[in-house]
């Protein structure tokens, strides 16, 4: 049934039902007994910590994998998929938290990719890209059909991702971290397509890590904790409070700059750096910025979509040309420094996208760890197993990472584990100066602690840290000094106690209230 033509009358009726799911993995239950409802026209928001259960009960829903037990009813008849095609056959879609594009293929072909709109003679792709055109006019982002994707930033390519879900026409659209790269603009452009989804009659499953922003969309909220439901609410009856205290109960910690000890001296100096912007118009995304950084000191970074922080960061780490300035580090010019020569001379870089470019999914988690530190257990061409566990074994234990071993894939841990291997792997090389770019991005509250928490321990240990967040409430959360960059450059300077509203105000962001 087209969602266009859902019956108006039947805004809270179940669409979709699971009673008693389990699932096990081995020795593991996953689910516990889940019972979870979908309401038709009605956005039911899922809650919690990564490794609750979130993703296998929505891979369950949207036929990745099957049920060890229990039961499934759609429109009240029991079903079982058996694939993803066939979830889709029967209306439900899903956008996976991390982007299952193909970089190397247009907008056009990935939105459209394995159903293509097929003529007596072929494919047709004037009628594609007609699709595709009103999709992003849709989602208000111009982008042309023909566009390689790994051409795009990080954010256009979840709008990519999202565009694709919504080609499918779904009467049931599960959308796992959709915001995770999204702009605050982008977020508010994507809210009112969902509205006009569920005034439609579209069923929206929501699951997001950012908690505040969440409830601006929820209808109904469902909280998973260890596999198993502990709350259920009415958008009215639930606030930031009753979600965290669900999820991880009443002892969260929202962190603080670590302090009982004097910064060191300044540790990285970056002076009049400019960069330009990747598509050639010759703009500078990076506009003669200068920033000092001491030993032992943690500086956030805070601006919107497009204010240059990523771009300041991988300039610094030598991913992207400067126009213009010098970076040093202990005094020392980095000029003229390949990345390798870099974290040799002690600066690191934690990147945006940890599937990209923070790891490699056909190797190990202990792999994955010690491959920026492999001088370290290499001699004369060979490689020492046993330096080389010593080494993973210290840094699961120091960056406390939750995984079964060394051996174990990347890909069976959380998203916040996955990221602690990434920090892990940087801090396995000892830096002296760590950069992270939006670390806590797709991570719930509690990894977010976590990973903070470790900043927190290691600047205490004379390290320097810098992270960019596009959260203004993470500016809170561990940072000694608030640096927000606006169009290039830094519009202001800001203490730990600084309110919220002023680092919106600074960065050019409305304030609501």
């Amino acid at each position: 049934m087209s969602a266009a033509v859902q019956r108006p009358d039947a805004a809270d009726e179940v669409v979709l039902s699971a009673r008693n799911v389990v699932k096990t993995y081995g020795s593991t239950q996953a689910l516990k007994g889940v019972n979870f409802d979908i309401r038709r026209g009605k956005v039911t928001t899922l809650f919690g910590e990564n490794g609750a259960g979130k993703s296998t009960l929505m891979k369950i829903l949207s036929g990745v994998t099957t049920p060890t037990s229990g039961e499934i009813t759609l429109d009240g008849s029991r079903v079982r998929f058996a694939s993803t095609v066939e979830a889709r056959d029967h209306g439900i879609s899903i956008i996976h938290q991390e982007l299952s594009l193909a970089p190397n293929l247009s907008v056009r072909d990935n939105i459209f990719l394995g159903r293509e709109l097929r003529t007596r003679t072929g494919v047709d792709f004037a009628e594609e890209a007609r699709q595709t055109r009103i999709l992003m006019t849709e989602l208000e982002e111009e982008i042309e059909p023909s566009t390689p994707v790994e051409a795009l930033r990080l954010g256009q390519q979840q709008i990519v991702e999202i565009a694709r879900a919504l080609s499918v026409d779904a009467r049931i659209l599960i959308m796992d971290e959709p915001t995770s790269a999204l702009s605050a603009a982008e977020v508010e452009v994507l809210f009112k397509v969902i509205r006009d989804l569920t005034a439609r009659g579209v069923s929206i499953v929501y699951i997001s890590h950012h908690l505040e922003e969440a409830l601006q969309i929820t209808d109904h909220a469902v909280v998973l904790r260890d596999g198993s439901i502990t709350a259920t609410g009415e958008a009215k009856d639930i606030d930031l409070q009753w979600i965290v205290r669900n999820m991880v109960g009443d002892h969260y910690d929202r962190g603080s700059p670590p302090g009982g000890y004097a910064f060191g001296p300044v540790s990285l100096s970056v002076r009049n750096v400019c960069v330009a912007d990747a598509a050639g118009s010759g703009n500078l995304v990076v506009d003669h910025l200068s920033l000092d950084v001491r030993a032992g000191e943690i500086v956030c970074i805070y601006g919107l979509m497009g204010a240059g922080r990523t771009e300041l960061l991988e300039s610094i780490a030598g991913r992207v040309p400067m126009r213009g300035g010098e970076v040093l580090l202990e005094g020392g010019s980095l000029a003229g420094l390949s990345i390798a020569e870099r974290i040799g001379r002690g600066l690191v870089l934690v990147p945006e996208d940890r599937q990209r470019d923070g790891l490699v999914q056909t190797m190990s988690v202990g792999q994955n760890l010690s491959l920026a530190n492999i001088g370290a257990f290499t001699r004369r061409l060979l490689t020492s197993a046993a330096r080389e566990r010593t080494l993973v074994d210290a840094s699961i234990r120091d960056v406390h990472v939750k995984t079964a071993g060394g051996g174990a894939a990347i890909g069976s841990l959380s998203g916040g584990n996955q990221q602690k291997v990434v920090i892990g792997k940087m801090l396995a090389t000892h830096p002296k100066m760590i950069l992270l770019d939006e670390p806590s991005r797709g991570i719930d509250i509690g990894a977010k602690a976590e990973v903070f928490r470790l900043l927190g321990e290691k600047a205490a240990q004379g390290l320097a840290v810098v992270f960019s967040t596009s959260e203004v409430q993470e500016c809170h959360s561990v940072a000694h000094r608030i640096v927000v960059m606006r169009r290039g450059r830094i519009s202001a300077e800001f203490g730990p106690d600084v309110p919220k509203e002023e680092i919106m105000a600074a960065s050019g962001e409305a304030v609501v209230g």
